[in-house]
Parts: structure tokens; sequence; C-alpha cells
């Protein structure tokens, strides 16, 4: 049941405005009426307000149907909500929250008719994600009174609230609205003001980094937006949350971010500029990167972009069994997985004993799977019983596809791939499961570059549904087929990318991550503002910082590294302070410390 968390008596912000009655305006009303605050819904569009009367009717209703709310008390939440074409009736009170179009002289305007309006000591504040607060608080004659309120959409459900500061902002603004925030169950985080905050910061750089390397054809867009949910867990991605937020609103914020920062990530990626001038501004338009069932439906549906049913892949090869090279978590995960899906598999590392201790490894999860009833213990032994354990790459001899998951080292992986050559028969796929390193040079130290291939598994292997499958400019068709086939043999969603720094995942991950860490080396936000925000703002199952100690600093920092090295742009150099960490010795959770500290296990 939604009610105060404390008594709305006690606070100061009693009577709420709210100007703009657009999804996020009737969002923000609805809150502040379930909390026990008078609302007064302004907006220049009588049709708008009576839509957001409805939307509010319709949601308490819901509530009731739910049991979450009685009659009485929705009845109670609607009467507390009156709506205005008059900024006017803004006149008593005590916060006004703008939610207008994201346009300076619409906000300006705003602000300026509203100095003659309400009380010396009524706050203003701006719900903007991508204008200056500042700007807005020096157009008005009380800028010391001034603020940024920035709330997620939909504001019912979403936690994070944004209170920026500007350098005219009083403290005890700053304080009345971080407790009217508290008190309506919200969690605020405090930050400076600078286009995008923390939250959409972050989360938009990775937005145009997505709509980026769609536009070079690098990848399709269902397989960028694949890659991003299974390999990183993200609730949406990227380009259909650009089709939500709305392609015109991403360009809008971008541009302000470009503008204060200069950094060439922020650039709006052209394709932004192409869609939003073509009216194809995403679901509200029926069509944006997507196309959708009709304009404000989420269901997509198919269009010329649409890959067919089943593929068009030419007809692969056969494999039964299969070989992995190396002895560390990956390895044996991978090794897991195919034995699992019922290959023969042979695990080979530098020792026997190395490799014994890796199939120790994988008896250890199988066991661990019977004790959760995810499987028998029957097939728990079989599974493990297709698994042999060598100290010799000689025997993948039988192989029909070698995996190698040894060191992220070139020079290792080249060694490896040539004696993988030797040792496997004519026909034989050679697959590497790098993260950051050319394919094309393991596939040049064989004598069959034809048949090598990457196979970028996720850690935990048996648990992440994704697989990068990368070509060279070299990989033969049906070697390409096989490896697609094998994969969903394997219960693996795979998604093709070319032999570039990073792939899909890391090179949209890593850069994000890069710019968590500049905002903290810039005093700009806290560790856990920042790790706050993107969880509670953008549905991250983790927040960078708790990321970046769990995958190890000097993992991030080598990836960062090759990333700057390949595309040359300035702003994917990494934060000092990371080469500071990782020089250090500060890696994360396997050291104890890293941007956190961690109890010695």
């Amino acid at each position: 049941m939604a009610t105060p968390l404390s008594d709305p008596s006690q606070s100061p912000l009693q009577t709420v405005a709210v100007v703009g009655l657009g999804t996020m305006g009737t969002g923000i009303a609805e809150v502040l009426a379930k909390a026990g605050r008078t609302v007064i819904g302004i907006d220049i569009s009588e049709a708008q307000a009576a839509k957001c009367v409805a939307a509010l009717e319709a949601s308490t209703a819901r509530g009731v149907e739910r049991g979450r709310l009685t009659e009485q008390e929705r009845a109670e939440i609607l009467g507390r909500v009156r709506t205005s074409a008059d900024l006017r009736t803004a006149a008593d009170a005590d916060l006004v929250v703008e939610v207008a179009p994201e346009s300076y002289e619409v906000k300006q305007q705003i602000f300026r008719e509203l100095d003659g309006i309400v009380r010396p000591e009524t706050i203003l504040a701006t719900g903007t994600n991508a204008l200056s607060v500042t700007r807005l608080a020096a157009e008005s004659s009380r800028p010391e009174r001034v603020l940024g309120l920035h709330f997620f959409n939909p504001a019912p459900a979403m936690k994070l609230v944004e209170v920026v500061s500007s350098v005219l902002t009083a403290p005890a603004a700053v304080t009345a609205v971080t407790d009217l925030a508290l008190d309506l169950g919200k969690e605020p985080v405090a930050v400076g003001d600078r286009p995008g905050f923390v939250a959409d910061g972050l989360l938009f750089g990775y937005l145009n980094q997505a709509a980026a390397m769609y536009e070079a054809k690098y990848a399709s867009r269902e397989d960028i937006d694949a890659a991003m949910r299974l390999g990183c867990g993200l609730p949406m991605g990227p380009l259909a949350l650009l089709d939500l937020i709305g392609v015109d609103t991403a360009r809008t914020v971008l541009e302000a971010m470009y503008t204060a920062s200069r950094d060439r990530l922020h650039a709006p990626a052209p394709i932004l500029k192409q869609l939003s001038e073509a009216g194809l501004t995403g679901r509200k338009a029926g069509r944006g990167f997507y196309t959708y069932e009709a304009p404000g439906s989420p269901a997509v549906v198919r269009d010329t972009l649409t890959p067919p049913e089943g593929g068009d892949l030419a007809p692969g090869r056969e494999i039964r069994s299969v070989g992995v090279a190396g002895s560390g978590t990956m390895a044996s995960g991978i090794a897991e997985v195919f034995a699992k899906a019922g290959y023969e598999v042979v695990l080979a590392a530098r020792s026997a004993e190395k490799a014994q201790t890796a199939k120790a490894r994988i008896g250890k999860s199988l066991a661990r799977s019977v004790d959760k009833g995810r499987m028998t213990a029957e097939s728990a032994a079989e599974t493990l019983d297709r698994i042999t354990a060598t100290g010799t790459y000689d025997d993948f001899a039988g192989v029909d596809l070698a995996v190698e998951a040894v060191a992220e080292d070139l020079e290792v992986k080249r060694q490896l791939f040539a004696a993988l050559d030797k040792a496997c028969k004519p026909g034989a796929i050679l697959a590497t499961t790098t993260s950051s390193l050319p394919v094309v040079a393991c596939a040049r130290a064989t004598s069959r570059p034809q048949d090598v291939i990457g196979m970028h598994f996720f850690n935990p292997a048996p648990a992440m549904k994704l697989v990068e499958v990368v070509r060279t400019v070299l990989t033969a068709d049906d070697v390409h087929a096989t490896v697609r086939e094998v994969c969903g043999r394997i219960r693996k969603h795979p998604v093709d990318c070319g032999d570039r720094a990073g792939f899909i995942v890391n090179a949209l991950l890593f850069p994000y991550l890069n710019n968590a860490i500049k905002m903290v080396q810039e005093h700009y936000a806290t560790l856990d503002d920042i790790d706050a925000a993107m969880k509670l703002g953008g549905g991250y199952p983790m927040g960078p910082f708790e990321l970046l100690d769990v995958v190890g600093l000097d993992v991030s920092l080598a990836i960062e590294k090759v990333l700057h090295r390949e595309f040359r742009d300035p702003g994917l150099a990494p934060a000092p302070l990371l080469e500071h960490l990782v020089a250090a010795g500060c890696l994360g959770r396997k050291t104890g410390r890293g941007f956190r500290e961690y109890a010695k296990r």
C-alpha cells in the first residue's frame, strides 16, 4: 500500500505545483499525491491536463484491484490533485517542479513568469536532464531557490531522484528537496550541474556508441541489443531503449553533453539526426530503430531489416567432439557447457595435473547443480565422464572443434594456435575465446586461417547465455554457420560481429565504466552515488564500481588500452585513476582492495 513514509505535515513542502503534465509530469503528480501532498497540475493544454487526470484515475484503480489501495485511499489521493491551464494557480505552492519540453526558451519563460507569481520562499525545481540548471537559475530573480530535481521514468516505479545544485543554490533548498525525496520513498543522489548529471551522463554516452556501432553496420540491431541484455544483464538493449526514450530526446541530451564536454563520444551519432528529422523518433512515432505495431505500442513487428526466420546460413560441418585448451575458470566452464550438451570433450592443459584440477572444478560445479535440483546425480556423473583431462594437445587429434581459453596474451595464443594447427585434423574448426585481441592474428599463426573463428563466452560460462561469434575477413562461411549451429545446441545465444577490439559488449561496456571513473576522478560524484544511480536509474544489475572490482582493475585497464589503441579516440584513453590503482596493486576483489576494500577470505 502506497502510504507516506513519514508524516507529511512535518515537511515544509506541503503544496507542490507540477508544470507540464506529460508522462513524466503525470508520474510525479501521482508520487506526490500518494505521499500526502497537495498537487496542482498545470499544463497549457487542457486536453493534456484531462489526460493526466484520466491516467491517475486508471493507475489508482489498478492499485485498488491489486489490493495496494482501498477505495477510500484512492478517493483521497485523487482529491489531492487539481489541474489548471493557468500558471497563476501555482501561487500557493511551496515547491514548483517544471517538466516542460527540453528547451531553454520554454523553461526560461516559465521561470520568469513564476518569479512574479510564487512567494519569495518557494523553491523552483527543473526536471531537465540535459540543460544547465545554472543557466536556468540565472534567469530567475531568486537563483538561490532554483535547483534540479530529476525523476526517472516511470516516476512511480523508479527509485532514483537526482538533486542537482548549481553554484547559486542555497543549501537549505537542497536539504528541503532531499528530505521531500526521502519522504516520497525515493533514493536521492546529490550531483553538480552538468548535462546528463550522473545516470544519463553515463547512460547516453553508451547509447550513442551503440547507435554509432549500428550505423557502421558492424552488427545488427537485434544482435547489439541481445548482446547487452545477455552479456551484461541489462533490462533492455540500447537501441530498444533509445526508441523508448525517444530518438529526438536522446539527440537533445547528447547535444547538450557534447557542448559541455567536447568529448567525441558524446557527439550525437548522425543516425540520431537522420531518424529524428524523418520523424522516426521511436515508440511514440511507431518507428525508430525498430518498427512498432502502432504509435505508442511496445510491440515490435517485422520489417525489412528483421533477420529471416531460421537464418540463411550455409550448411555447416559435423561436430561430435570438442577440445578445450586451458585450465582456468573459463576453460573449465566451457568444457562443462559442451559436456552437458552431450559432446565428448578433451580438456587439455600445460600439464596433466592442471587438467585434472580443472576437471575436479567441473565436478564441484556439477555437484552444486545436483544439490540445487538442476540435474540428477546420474546426469552429472555422465557429464563428467564425457570429459577427458590431458596434459598434451596431441589428444586433440580427433576433435572436430578446438576452443582455446588460455591467458589473454597474444603471443601465448599465437603459439597455442600454431600447436593446434599441427595437432588437429584437417577440417577441424579452431576457435578463440579472446575478449579483446584480434582473432585474425590467431588465424595467421595457422596454415588454415579459413577455419579460425572467435567464440567469446562470458563468465561464468555455464550460466551466461551469450556467445559473440567473431568472423575475420578470412573465416569460411561454413565455419561461421557451424559455430552458430553449435551455439544453439549448447543453449547459448549467438550474436555476430566483426573482428575489431571489444567486439560488441566490451566495446560498449568499458567506455561507460571508464567514464564512471572519470566522474569520481573529477570529484563530481561519489562511488556510492554513481553505483546507486546506475542501479536505480538505469536498471543495471551492478553499479560500475561494483562491476570493475569484480572484473578486476588490471583486466579492465588492459581492455581500455586495447580499445584506445584500436579506435584512437582521446575519449577512450584509460582514466588516470584506474592506472594509478592498478600500479598500486589494488586490482579489486581478488586482492582485497580496488575502488572499495573487501574483507580477506
